[in-house]
């Protein structure tokens, strides 16, 4: 097979691209802990009333019990598997389900410009997607197809960004559930956890530009 061909080699081989990556999984893994953890607990999504579609619409849902918690689950469960980073790609091949279903929903919907919101969403998961193209690509091979397999050493995570990832998404759980059983809501409470993760992003930052001059120079 021709794939992967030298521009996607070109692509990958970009340092700067796949801190970018790796930022990226975090960001949408985060946005959907608190919605997730929201339809998980069995909370409405929505204080719009039935007389309102977006209202109806998110009534019939939550109305629907088992269904509404699975959906929770299975947002929680890929927010885990993106921000992990080692299980990042199938994190993103369910998330392209996730965000299919949201963007299409807030096209179909008046929902104000929250479908911009979603549409950067759908691309930045779709750009994860082509990202690990070369991983996934073997799945769409005939039967008795042959694949090399490539001994190419691109840029990737390291045990930083794993620890950051797990830590994040720990960090997000009990931030959530924290508003959402105890219902804190102050702007201080708010603050700290925006500080606690720009801090633990910077820091992982330091630490991988950090070892990484630090391997040029050995």
């Amino acid at each position: 097979m021709a794939f992967p061909n030298h521009t996607y080699i070109r692509i990958r081989n970009n340092r700067t691209l796949n801190v970018l990556a790796m930022l990226t999984r975090y960001l949408i893994g985060f946005a959907f802990i608190p919605s997730g953890l929201t339809k998980l607990l069995g909370n409405r999504f929505t204080l719009l009333t039935i007389d309102d579609p977006i209202g109806f619409f998110f009534e019939g849902l939550y109305r629907s019990g088992m269904y509404w918690h699975f959906l929770g689950l299975v947002q929680v469960v890929a927010a885990f598997l993106l921000m992990s980073q080692r299980f990042a790609t199938m994190g993103a091949v369910m998330f392209l389900g996730i965000l299919s279903n949201v963007w299409l929903i807030t096209l179909s919907m008046n929902f104000g410009g929250t479908w911009v919101i979603t549409s950067l969403m759908m691309l930045a998961n779709l750009w994860l997607i082509a990202w690990d193209m070369e991983k996934l690509l073997p799945l769409f091979l005939r039967d008795n197809t042959t694949y090399t397999i490539s001994n190419r050493r691109y840029p990737t995570y390291t045990s930083t960004w794993i620890v950051t990832g797990y830590f994040l998404f720990v960090y997000c759980t009990v931030s959530s559930l924290l508003v959402l059983i105890l219902n804190i809501h102050s702007l201080l409470f708010s603050l700290v956890q925006v500080t606690v993760v720009l801090l633990s992003v910077g820091i992982t930052l330091w630490l991988h530009y950090k070892n990484e001059k630090k391997a040029r120079h050995t």
